[in-house]
């Protein structure tokens, strides 16, 4: 086979890429390791940033998210026993967030994809990158039984943090940083309604909770727990006996509890690669880098980063430049690390860290007051949480 771009991953990362070069008239295939479900049956964060919004109005896949999904104006933060609200369409100039499920969000991508009639190949085995460092990159995959090759201009790695892309670049040319947490959240999804119609960011001596939700009639909840919990050791019952303890009374009284249909533990770190180019190939999205989900940042950079690398290859093929491609890397991290900034610091400040000692948590207790008595550290929160700008 033969193509201009081929995509190693089919989730958010890599289908948005392949809908944005489809627009642009680059040809692309998708080469994804897991089953169709398996990728849709992944459960992963619900808020968009108004930049993932404007994309998906752009690619022409928003109509079920403009139907299904919810307009949030602001967020509340619990800390001292009592709840605080973040105006953010006042403090970010007008702009506001979207809940809407990553889940739907795939599935509106693939519907779309599907629609195209282009080509995603799933349950591909033994993926490899070929000659990245040349003229002729290729990207080769086992499927029943025969060895298939892809003969293109650019390989995008979309194939997130455990992928083959980042795995095959040189080990001399790149550099990693991270930072480990010392904790995991406990999420718990279930068809109930909300506890409150705007997220609740729970700082409490018990350890950090969030009370988010999907839609008006499904709610998505997690617990700060620690590393060696296991999931078998939390019932549903005990887990909505511990988020109420987290919780100010009058949430408490509204929690509608109920069956989980999925509860599982997410670790918490911080991930960055440098570069995210390595010849004629591209790292994007989890390939490239992690954030904590405390400040639902990770589905958001990847649909920047697709941004930046659809809008530069299409300068590639419209004018033979390569100065967006150059570019790439330098643009991505330049956003990544704010955005890891922002994540790394709303972690510290909303979580329970025993080992910190009992001055820690008077520090954070400080630092909330004088956040909401100023108006530069309102706006601080609102224009991080709502996401940066685009550069030009």
């Amino acid at each position: 086979m033969r193509t201009q771009v081929a995509i190693v991953g089919a989730g958010p990362s890599g289908l948005f890429l392949g809908q944005l070069l489809h627009k642009a008239g680059i040809d692309n295939i998708i080469v994804e390791r897991r089953t169709e479900e398996y990728v849709l049956g992944r459960i992963r964060a619900g808020i968009l940033e108004q930049v993932a919004v404007d994309l998906m109005e752009e690619i022409g896949v928003s109509r079920h998210m403009r139907a299904e999904g919810l307009v949030h104006e602001g967020i509340e933060l619990l800390f001292d026993g009592q709840r605080h609200r973040v105006d953010l369409k006042k403090y970010s100039g007008g702009k506001t967030v979207m809940v809407y499920g990553q889940t739907e969000v795939t599935r509106d991508l693939m519907q779309a994809r599907a629609e195209c009639g282009l080509t995603t190949v799933y349950s591909a085995d033994d993926v490899e990158v070929h000659g990245f460092d040349t003229s002729s990159p290729g990207v080769s995959y086992l499927k029943d039984g025969a060895r298939h090759q892809i003969a293109c201009d650019f390989i995008a790695g979309c194939d997130g943090a455990h992928g083959v892309c980042r795995a095959s670049a040189p080990k001399a040319a790149i550099r990693e940083y991270e930072k480990v947490y010392p904790f995991g959240w406990l999420g718990l999804l279930s068809d109930t309604p909300p506890v409150s119609h705007e997220l609740i960011y729970v700082n409490s001596p018990r350890g950090f909770a969030l009370c988010s939700q999907r839609s008006l009639s499904r709610s998505r909840y997690y617990l700060q727990v620690p590393l060696t919990d296991q999931v078998g050791q939390w019932s549903d019952q005990a887990f909505w006996d511990e988020l109420r303890l987290r919780l100010d009374p009058a949430a408490a009284a509204r929690l509608v509890t109920g069956a989980s249909l999925e509860k599982s533990i997410a670790p918490l770190r911080s991930f960055v690669t440098e570069p995210l180019r390595f010849g004629r190939m591209f790292l994007a999205g989890d390939a490239g880098h992690i954030v904590p989900p405390t400040g639902a940042k990770g589905l958001n950079l990847a649909v920047t980063d697709v941004k930046y690398l659809a809008t530069a290859l299409e300068e590639f093929y419209a004018e033979r430049s390569a100065a967006g491609i150059d570019d790439y890397s330098r643009k991505c991290l330049n956003r990544i690390w704010k955005a890891e900034r922002f994540s790394w610091w709303f972690t510290q400040l909303m979580h329970s860290f025993p080992a910190e000692g009992e001055i820690f948590g008077k520090l954070q207790t400080a630092e909330l007051d004088y956040l909401f008595s100023s108006e530069a550290g309102l706006r601080t929160i609102a224009e991080n949480y709502v996401g940066l700008p685009l550069a030009a």
